[in-house]
């Protein structure tokens, strides 16, 4: 039995890397529409078991597909893939709690957030492939700009770390009303704040009007493109191979949804998290430059730093909530 693992994880490559593509466009394409069509056929609120079912299949199938790196590309790509997906997946809890305050503010019903949130997914799929392609584009011709990337990471990273939690969730919430996205939506789009239904568009008078779903999906749109530009420089710093940058990417945000739904109230009770994710931001941005003084880090380096940083986080945010309490 071991030497027939061994086997199959040292004889790899066994598909091309076109073929590779369409097996992850075939992954995804059947997530999608599980999630469409069977994980959340209704509009109502899922139940906690039902998105806790949710969430758990997603991040199996998410390393699942760390398994399918390995046995194709091998054990470093492997690694990797999980690094990149742990970085995304963590990320993600910023995401979930501007997403709730996002809600709010527009006032989308919790019945028809998953809604508004499937096809947010969809629309970040397709626009972390453009920005990814054009990073990997711009990396290949100029291979400095991972210099610049590393110190936009190492700054990201202590920015994250002084920022404190100052603002409490009313004045982020002015925040969000008072930020050039939300004022922008309102400026060029006809805006009406009254839900009408799952509907996206309404007509009042004769006159189309965006209601607060289509309101709510464009900011969220909007602020996944201001989170990409975090995520994706620092899965670059971790490897240029966009096979493995763009599937570890996707596979993270495929599971959003659920994940909102489980964590919208508990996000904020992991309260080291984000300075966790900061010190790893500021690992991979050094990570970039030591090659310079002839210093080389493995892939398993980079993820067991990441996942021993992370899960340190969370156990020492719980511990101090038993505590307090």
């Amino acid at each position: 039995m071991l030497e027939k693992l061994q086997y199959m994880f040292t004889h790899h490559a066994v598909l091309s890397e076109e073929m590779m593509w369409v097996f992850f466009g075939i992954a995804v394409i059947v997530l999608l529409a599980l999630d469409l069509f069977w994980f959340n056929r209704k509009n109502e609120v899922p139940s906690f078991a039902h998105t806790l079912w949710v969430c758990v299949a997603y991040i199996g199938a998410g390393l699942l597909f760390g398994i399918f790196v390995w046995y194709e590309k091998g054990g470093d790509a492997a690694m990797d893939y999980y690094t990149g997906f742990l970085i995304e997946k963590s990320l993600s809890m910023d995401n979930i709690f501007v997403m709730s305050i996002i809600f709010t503010c527009v006032g989308v019903p919790r019945i028809y957030q998953h809604r508004v949130l499937f096809w947010g997914i969809l629309g970040a799929v397709v626009m972390r492939a453009l920005m990814i392609s054009v990073g990997a584009a711009i990396i290949s011709e100029f291979h400095w700009v991972l210099y610049i990337f590393s110190v936009f990471l190492i700054y990201t990273g202590a920015k994250m770390l002084n920022h404190g939690k100052e603002d409490e969730e009313e004045d982020k919430e002015e925040n969000i009303k008072n930020s050039k996205i939300y004022k922008m939506v309102e400026k060029y789009f006809p805006v009406t704040h009254e839900v009408d239904g799952a509907h996206f568009i309404t007509t009042k008078n004769g006159k189309k009007y965006i209601t607060p779903l289509l309101f709510a999906l464009i900011m969220i749109e909007l602020m996944d493109v201001v989170f990409a530009i975090d995520s994706i420089p620092a899965i670059f710093g971790i490897t240029q191979d966009v096979f493995i940058v763009y599937t570890s990417n996707i596979f993270a945000i495929l599971g959003l949804r659920a994940l909102y739904f489980l964590l919208e109230a508990a996000v904020n009770r992991f309260i080291y998290l984000k300075s966790a994710l900061a010190i790893v931001l500021i690992f991979i941005g050094v990570k970039i430059l030591l090659p310079i003084f002839g210093i080389h880090l493995q892939s398993w380096h980079s993820l067991t730093v990441t996942f021993g940083l992370l899960l340190g986080s969370i156990f020492l945010s719980l511990t101090k909530e038993k505590k307090e309490a």
